[in-house]
C-alpha cells in the first residue's frame, strides 16, 4: 500500500486547470491544498501533484528535493485517506502547493502533510 505509482500522478493539463479552475482549496502552512471530488471514473482513487515555486526556490535542486520530501509524507500516510475514498466510491483530484520560505525538516513536512490529508478524509 506504500506505493506511489505513476497512475497516482496528476500529470494531464486539462484535468489541472480543471482542478484549479472549480476546485476547493484550504491552506495549511507551509502547503497550499487544491482538491476536486468527483464520482469514481478511473481506476485510481485519488490523483495528486505537488509543486514548488520557482520565485521562492530559484534552485531546481531545492526544488526537486522539496518535491521528493512532499512524495515521500504522502506516500507514507496516504493510506486512510485512500480508504475512506474507496468506501464512498469517489475520486478525488489534488494539488499540493508548497509556500514556505525555507526547506524544513522532514518530521514537520511530515506532520504537516497528515494534517492536511485528516482534513480531506473529513471532506470525503
Amino acid at each position: 500500500m506504500n506505493t506511489f505509482k505513476k497512475e497516482e500522478r496528476l500529470n494531464s493539463k486539462k484535468t489541472i486547470q480543471c482542478l484549479f479552475a472549480s476546485g476547493k482549496s484550504f491552506f495549511n502552512y507551509p502547503f497550499k491544498v487544491y482538491y476536486l471530488l468527483s464520482d469514481a471514473n478511473s481506476s485510481t482513487s485519488t490523483a495528486i501533484l505537488f509543486s514548488v515555486g520557482k520565485r521562492q526556490f530559484k534552485k531546481a535542486v531545492d526544488r526537486n528535493k522539496l518535491k521528493r520530501l512532499c512524495r515521500e509524507a504522502y506516500r507514507l500516510n496516504k493510506s486512510a485517506l485512500i480508504k475512506k475514498i474507496k468506501e464512498k466510491e469517489k475520486h478525488m483530484d489534488i494539488a499540493v502547493v508548497f509556500v514556505g520560505k525555507s526547506i524544513p525538516e522532514y518530521k514537520e513536512i511530515e506532520q504537516k502533510t497528515k494534517k492536511y490529508l485528516e482534513h480531506l478524509s473529513s471532506i470525503v
